[in-house]
């Protein structure tokens, strides 16, 4: 019997008990969806069905219809991507009918998902798709994740789903975020913390929802602890212009001890606190308290509260908090790529990188950046091609560490017709050949592969490419600008990397320094709110924000203080950034001045504050201990390559040394 006829028979015994049971699957309510699936929609596990996609006029007015909801997705999306990239998942938002509406995937894996269905417009409502993550999350409204075997319909079976409902300010199910892979071989188990993530970007988008669509009213932020007012776990309240509740979200509805929101709905808030609303309104006005003692006149618990708001609920008496000191910011003006004159800033060793690059940017010499992720080195080698001449011609970049070793051989190379199962027919140009004439960027080089290497070498010094399955060499004019965050020397010396590809790719070392040790990290600051407003708007941050973020260490560099400063953009107005807009990490950041200031970011853990950050770094610890500290066996069980997985070790400060010795 094959695997989908298996799996097919055990779909029909489950769903013909009358009993719940979960021993199909081992994930709750899996059995119940089977049940909807055969008895409400009428669908057959082993039959082939054509998917559902909807034409683009159809999808672009549902787009249009969640327009609000997108916009504020796609930069949670963004940054959720950068915490998973390199695992091999797709991020996929849907609506509510599980059509899919934005994706944020790899564009070398895309092709691989589009195969399976999960693509903008497709439907995966559990009324077409069966049981699936997207449609089933939407159905029970409650993070799921369905693995594998979960699924009703056989061709589904190697998907492997983690999905979170999205609620509107009224506490209905509008979308569906999910984090979707093909052919994985980690284990259910190990969605654990891919769920928790997907969880709390969800709520993320929930919140900036919510004040997005109150804008217009008075918002109550609050919570039990002071420091956590204004943050992601805060609750909210919408108060209109005569005191009343009209609208809570789920945070402000579980922290009063409320069953539903029509319990709040309707009431004066001073029915609800023992402060009325005129009073929280003028003291905000006058600026006598920033954050408000509170007491629920039901329960007694006492919370602390931040009033603040706009519009219509401020038309009879403005409520506007005093404003705290502003940093103003310059607009950036039409966009424009980085060049190196905009690089060099005002730190010694980067304008002594900078001057490098420049001498060498049209000479052809072989480059290798070298410098820790995050730091730019990706810009740096668009700015150095930008100088050259061969500016006129494209700029290939290619992160070896983030495509999976079955495929980068491919698209390093490219490929002949009919090469293989599944191939494009008219073969594909690899990325070598598309670059020749301009710039081939090989970030993270010290992941490629050793047999890669050696075929990577050969087209150098000969100067020509053999796709897989050709017959015929093609001529190339390559110019190579290599990067690594790790020190390759020492590889060499392990036998990890060629030393010959070594010497080939370094004609000249240029470092990159990390953020927390750049004497400019103010004005790059600034620069990078200026690049992540729109460029006609001037733009501004709070004097105590910009203060914490010079404190802070920034392990992950320019990479994490542009999506740090992007999600504190998204929390707020869009053009400025506050203080309370800030993840909860930096609230925990030293003082500008403290000893740490210049600390190697290394050093310094990630603040556990973080609800991702605990959620992935409890998975890993458990992981590892599971395998009894056998990383590659950690590494298959997560659904990660072994790089990817020292790289989140090193980012949580985990050592898989110690927890072998425990």
């Amino acid at each position: 019997m094959s695997t989908r006829t298996h799996h097919a028979d055990v779909v029909f015994r489950v769903a013909a008990r009358q009993a719940l049971t979960t021993a199909s699957s081992g994930t709750p309510g899996v059995d119940t969806s089977w049940r909807r699936c055969l008895r409400e929609f009428n669908l057959d596990p082993e039959r082939t069905y054509q998917p559902t996609v909807l034409d683009p006029s159809n999808l672009r007015a549902r787009q249009a219809e969640h327009g609000d909801l997108i916009e504020i997705a796609r930069a949670e999306m963004e940054s959720l991507y950068q915490q998973i990239s390199g695992s091999g998942y797709a991020l996929l938002l849907a609506d509510a009918d599980g059509v899919i509406l934005a994706e944020t995937v790899d564009p070398t894996l895309q092709p691989m998902f589009r195969r399976a269905g999960l693509l903008a417009g497709a439907d995966w409502s559990e009324r077409r798709e069966g049981t699936n993550g997207i449609g089933t999350c939407a159905t029970e409204s409650r993070p799921l994740t369905i693995h594998q075997t979960d699924h009703f319909r056989t061709s589904h079976i190697g998907l492997t789903c983690s999905a979170a409902p999205i609620h509107d300010p009224q506490g209905r199910v509008i979308a569906v975020l999910d984090a979707s892979s093909v052919g994985s071989k980690s284990s259910r188990d190990s969605q654990v913390h891919t769920v928790a993530l997907v969880n709390a970007s969800a709520r993320l988008i929930e919140k900036c929802l919510f004040l997005r669509r109150h804008s217009r009213d008075a918002v109550l932020r609050f919570h039990y602890r002071p420091e956590f007012v204004e943050l992601l776990h805060d609750g909210a309240i919408a108060v209109a212009a005569n005191g009343t509740i009209v609208a809570a979200d789920l945070a402000g509805i579980g922290l009063l001890g409320a069953k539903h929101r029509a319990e709040l709905i309707g009431r004066a808030i001073d029915d609800v606190f023992d402060t009325g609303f005129e009073e929280l309104r003028d003291a905000a006005v006058s600026g006598r308290r920033a954050i408000w003692e509170l007491r629920d006149r039901q329960s007694g618990n006492r919370y602390y509260a931040r009033l603040g708001s706009t519009g219509e609920a401020g038309r009879r008496a403005p409520v506007t908090v005093t404003a705290p000191a502003l940093v103003r910011i310059a607009p950036r003006g039409a966009d424009a790529p980085l060049t190196l004159d905009s690089l060099t800033g005002d730190d010694p060793q980067m304008q002594r990188s900078v001057y490098a690059a420049r001498r060498v940017a049209d000479t052809g010499m072989s480059v290798l950046l070298s410098g820790p992720t995050g730091s730019g080195k990706e810009v740096l080698a668009r700015a150095m091609h930008l100088a050259s001449s061969r500016a006129h011609r494209a700029f290939i970049a290619v992160n070896c560490g983030a495509i999976p070793e079955t495929l980068i051989e491919s698209e390093l190379f490219g490929y002949a017709p009919g090469a293989f199962t599944g191939a494009r027919r008219q073969g594909l140009r690899g990325r070598l050949e598309q670059s020749s004439g301009g710039t081939l960027f090989l970030d993270e080089i010290g992941d490629m592969p050793l047999s890669l290497q050696t075929r990577l070498l050969r087209v150098l010094e000969e100067r020509e490419v053999l796709p897989l399955a050709a017959e015929t060499p093609i001529k190339v004019d390559l110019r190579v600008i290599a990067a690594s965050h790790r020190n390759l020397r020492e590889m060499v010396a392990r036998g990890d990397f060629r030393e010959d590809l070594f010497y080939r790719i370094n004609g000249l070392t240029i470092e990159l320094p990390p953020l927390a040790q750049r004497a400019d990290l103010e004005a790059l600051v600034r620069s990078c709110i200026a690049l992540e407003t729109p460029g006609d708007q001037p733009a501004a941050i709070e004097r105590d924000a910009l203060q914490r973020l010079l404190a802070y260490p920034w392990p992950g560099n320019i990479r994490e203080l542009r999506n740090t400063l992007r999600g504190a953009l998204v929390m707020g107005d869009g053009r400025t950034v506050r203080l309370g807009d800030l993840p909860p990490h930096l609230h925990d950041a030293r003082e500008p001045g403290s000893p740490s200031r210049h600390a190697a970011p290394a050093a310094a853990p990630i603040a556990s504050t973080s609800l991702l950050a605990d959620a992935e770094r409890g998975a890993l610890i458990a992981a590892i201990q599971e395998a009894h500290g056998n990383m590659s066996r950690v590494a298959s069980a997560l659904g990660i390559s072994r790089n990817t997985l020292y790289r989140k070790l090193k980012r949580h400060s985990i050592s898989a040394h110690a927890l072998r010795s425990e």
